[in-house]
């Protein structure tokens, strides 16, 4: 196990990036928390889902339909990430039926340059098999 000076320690607490040994090796550049959000947003359905609620408000039953594939569980699951992440507001609504609605957060809001950016790059890059 490879022992980290108290700076190295120091510098991942104050900027959250890992330190490489040196040794003719640059510092990495990878911020804990960047690693964090592409492994959130990279998780199947995860981009999807916020691409459709970027269009406002949606019930349960309205995202799963939105999104052609997606199992009312994970839809489930992938919502509960987003919710304990800060991004997904959840709200019961009264009924009957009782009906639960979902919305982006100011912090889910601000994933939409970086939604469309990524929708502008697939477009021009991505390759899909048929």
């Amino acid at each position: 196990m490879q022992k980290t000076s108290k700076a190295a320690n120091d510098r991942v607490k104050s900027t959250g990036s890992l330190p490489v040994p040196r040794g003719g090796e640059a510092e990495s550049k990878v911020c804990v928390r960047f690693h964090h959000a592409v492994e959130l947003i990279g998780r199947r359905w995860t981009g999807a889902i916020i691409s459709v609620m970027l269009g406002g408000s949606q019930c349960f039953n309205e995202l799963l339909a939105s999104v052609p594939g997606l199992s009312d569980r994970l839809l489930t699951e992938r919502l509960r990430e987003l919710e304990s992440e800060g991004l997904v507001q959840r709200t019961v609504l009264p009924g009957p039926p009782v009906r639960v609605s979902y919305k982006l957060t100011e912090a889910g809001l601000g994933l939409k340059p970086v939604i469309e950016s990524l929708g502008r790059w697939a477009e021009k890059w991505a390759r899909v098999e048929k």
